[in-house]
């Protein structure tokens, strides 16, 4: 989900209810968050009025989905009666929701771990964003896909230029610019 621009409360709150992964266009219904609030966890609406939003998942998104599900599905199997079936897409290991700061301790943890550049897991948003626009998304629908009220808050918060984009500029604006009179021609 990582490069769908979640945030990371509505990636705890989805549930396997909310996809639609057996049609053409697979898609996700974001319309919860799980956050916390005083050290205590609480599922509400998404963070904005355009936060509630359904994006698209694109097949591999759905087919990285549809494993995961299976993955899922064996768990209760392992778990027995311990098992917590919260019908949430990530979960814990026995099924129980995640804690949205668990979730971030853990990025931490592992980014440690694997020796990678320091990166927090709200930059997952950022680079969702970026990689949007690096393949050429309309600015409109990186905004509805990150499910922001303003426009602006998502060219000048969330994207900053890939390098490839900018020279990419660089060479379609100078290949505009006449290099000749028309009379040399």
């Amino acid at each position: 989900m990582s490069h769908r621009g979640l945030r990371r409360g509505e990636g705890c709150g989805l549930e396997w209810h909310d996809l639609s992964m057996n049609s053409k266009e697979p898609t996700a219904n974001i319309e919860r968050q799980r956050i916390s609030v005083d050290g205590e966890i609480i599922e509400d609406t998404p963070k904005s009025d355009a936060g509630g939003r359904v994006i698209a998942l694109g097949m591999a998104g759905a087919g990285v989905l549809k494993a995961h599900k299976a993955a899922q599905n064996k768990e209760p199997l392992a778990w027995g009666e311990a098992w917590g079936d919260s019908g949430k897409v990530f979960t814990q290991k026995n099924g129980e929701p995640l804690d949205p700061n668990w979730v971030s301790d853990e990025f931490d943890r592992l980014t440690d771990e694997l020796d990678l550049p320091p990166i927090r897991l709200h930059d997952l948003r950022h680079g969702a964003a970026s990689l949007m626009l690096a393949a050429k998304v309309d600015m409109k629908v990186v905004q509805e896909t990150l499910g922001h009220a303003n426009i602006t808050t998502t060219s000048n918060t969330y994207t900053s230029a890939n390098p490839d984009v900018a020279a990419a500029a660089a060479e379609a604006t100078a290949a505009i610019v006449p290099r000749r009179s028309q009379r040399e021609a």
